[in-house]
């Protein structure tokens, strides 16, 4: 039986797990404050041709969205996200154990519109009431969106000048960027989200590393003593060069788009399948995550065959169901789910 629950199933890339060996007894440094780190971080900052950004190592994807806004937002602001944002519904109130209140508005496909987010604040600033509610401070996107989608680089200007009109950050979560910047007709690139985001981080715990996920603040400064807050959040780790080395592989030759790319490549092929057998698709979707509506009949055959993520009960029956792939999922892996279905 094959797996597609998610896209971080497997371990990590073997060049990464090669890394890790041949510097397992070297002495470092600790916190992030090696060389190696230092190498990883100038790559990134190489690829997103922001040769001044400041480049901070974390574990995991939660800490991260939780650590920067916390950095980033005063104890009466809160943080603008879709409803459907992972920030939202899938981290246990993270951001609200913080002392920061999420501010959900509607989604169209996951994505949540510059209009949307102008009309938004406008509201809140025209609210006569508006010093008994919580200030807007800042508006946060993913991309990829929980459902696979991805923002057109248009569109990510647009949300980019209704953020500096209104003079708060947008917080752009990477965990799955490698897939967003590898999809199908993407036109943002790194460098695109360095020049148009306040802060962003790129993934790896999806993207072929064990853990971690490089923050990247292309202007430095702004958040003052970041590595402070990291540190009293919990979330800065003393082998910090576990974290540099993954990220240095990563950003070599090209590794971190070329693996995502694999992901998109047998998405296609696994959506083409369940196309022609007469699956229904839920939502259209360029990157690694399949959505389809499922009768009770499909559900029962597929979770017999592969197992995969329930996303939602849908009023006429169906369930809607979520297939990934990862940059580790293999041609066979689609051959015998396909052969399957």
């Amino acid at each position: 039986m094959q797996h597609f629950d998610n896209d971080y199933m497997e371990g990590m890339h073997p060049l990464i797990l090669e890394r890790l060996a041949a510097t397992n007894m070297q002495k470092s440094v600790g916190y992030g404050c090696d060389e190696i780190c230092e190498s990883a971080r100038n790559r990134i900052r190489e690829a997103c041709d922001a040769p001044n950004a400041e480049v901070h190592f974390l574990v995991g994807g939660t800490q991260t969205n939780a650590t920067v806004i916390r950095a980033m937002l005063r104890p009466y602001e809160g943080v603008i996200a879709a409803d459907t944002g992972h920030i939202a519904l899938h981290e246990a109130g993270a951001i609200e154990a913080s002392g920061h209140k999420v501010l959900p508005i509607p989604h169209c496909n996951g994505k949540i519109s510059a209009d949307a987010v102008d009309n938004y604040i406008a509201a809140f600033r025209n609210d006569e009431a508006w010093d008994h509610m919580v200030w807007p401070g800042m508006v946060y996107i993913s991309h990829p969106t929980e459902y696979g989608t991805i923002y057109t680089l248009a569109e990510l200007e647009a949300l980019s000048a209704v953020c500096h009109k209104w003079e708060i950050p947008l917080f752009v979560d990477g965990a799955r960027l490698g897939y967003g910047l590898a999809a199908e007709g993407a036109d943002i690139t790194l460098r695109d989200l360095a020049r148009l985001c306040d802060v962003f981080y790129i993934g790896g715990t999806k993207v072929g590393a064990m853990f971690g996920e490089a923050v990247v603040i292309p202007k430095a400064g702004l958040i003052p003593h970041f590595f402070t807050t990291i540190k009293q959040s919990g979330a800065l780790l003393a082998k910090g060069r576990m974290l540099g080395i993954q990220f240095d592989v990563l950003f070599t030759d090209g590794l971190y788009l070329r693996i995502a790319q694999n992901a998109i490549d047998q998405a296609i092929r696994l959506r083409e399948a369940m196309i022609k057998r007469g699956y229904e698709v839920f939502i259209p979707t360029p990157t690694n995550q399949l959505f389809f509506a499922l009768t009770a009949e499909e559900l029962e055959h597929l979770r017999a065959i592969t197992t995969f993520s329930e996303w939602e009960h849908l009023p006429n029956g169906k369930t809607v169901i979520r297939l990934a792939t990862s940059w580790a999922t293999r041609s066979e892996d689609i051959d015998f789910l396909i052969a399957q279905l």
